[in-house]
């Protein structure tokens, strides 16, 4: 990978850990469902005008739509709403991978190797140790909505891999015009008919620069950058990067927010990103092993 490329790399894992804390502030002036669909509606226009619609059917690009901006996101930015520490939520997310190989045994028919079932065990039994500390019903609740975000990520993947070689900017972009409505009805039911006046009335420049990081640098500038480098390189050599996201994202609260971990969190996160590492480094380094004992 070239130098340009790897810097390309380091900052879309560094603006994706710092998206959990533009959330943080951005749900701190405006209600969750509202950011949300705000959010997807900077991503959608005037983007979609400029961006051929991918090849796909058009049921999976409702479906990715709906699993992703209205579900995944939704859940998440309530979630932080309610109180999940955003750095604890870039590593809670994680658990996606393990959810998505579950889902493809069952919807695709793949058979996940060894160190994926071992990563995967290891990874929720860090999930459990974290729900232990927040057994308090306040507490828990927006860890389950967290833990219930990232299955609908892992949904999302699964409708990816359905759709097969797909220009992904091209498919976040369009797929970003179906959250929108379902999100601002939500909105209006759940957060009243005052949220958006009120939210326009008082937001700051803090919240407002929020709302544009989340949607244009996180969504736009993330999955751009990302879609290049996958298809410039294989699979096995970008997807390394993603580990570092909960590592920005619990770094970034830190220093931005404020935001500490307990200790048990703590022993709960490095489980969690020990069972990422056996999932993504495990079946190589055992590749390498191997003839060496033969």
């Amino acid at each position: 990978m070239s130098l340009r490329h790897l810097l390309l790399a380091l900052g879309v894992a560094t603006v994706w850990g710092l998206n959990f804390v533009a959330i943080r502030w951005g749900v701190d002036e405006v209600p969750p469902l509202l950011l949300t669909a705000l959010r997807f509606t900077l991503a959608a226009v005037p983007a979609v005008f400029f961006i051929r619609p991918p090849k796909v059917r058009l049921g999976l690009l409702l479906a990715y739509g709906f699993a992703i901006g209205v579900l995944q996101f939704g859940l998440l930015f309530a979630a932080i709403s309610l109180g999940m520490p955003a750095g604890l939520s870039s590593v809670v997310m994680q658990v996606q991978v393990f959810f998505t190989i579950g889902l493809a045994v069952a919807f695709l028919g793949e058979r996940p190797g060894v160190f994926q079932l071992v990563g995967a065990a290891v990874g929720f039994a860090g999930i459990g140790v974290i729900g232990i500390e927040r057994l308090e019903g306040a507490a828990l609740v927006p860890l389950l909505m967290t833990i219930a975000s990232a299955l609908f990520w892992g949904i999302g993947n699964i409708i990816t891999k359905k759709a097969g070689a797909v220009d992904m900017l091209s498919f976040v972009v369009w797929s970003s015009l179906v959250p929108p409505l379902p999100l601002f009805l939500a909105s209006l039911l759940f957060e009243g008919p005052g949220a958006l006046p009120q939210a326009v009335g008082s937001i700051t420049w803090l919240g407002a620069g929020s709302l544009l990081f989340i949607a244009y640098a996180s969504t736009l500038f993330g999955y751009g950058a990302w879609s290049v480098l996958l298809q410039r390189y294989p699979a096995n050599l970008v997807a390394p990067f993603t580990l570092l996201v909960p590592v920005t994202g619990i770094g970034g609260a830190a220093s931005l927010l404020g935001e500490t971990v307990s200790g048990i969190e703590i022993w709960g996160s490095a489980l969690v990103f020990a069972g990422l590492l056996l999932n993504v480094f495990g079946p190589r380094l055992w590749g390498r092993l191997r003839p060496r004992e033969a």
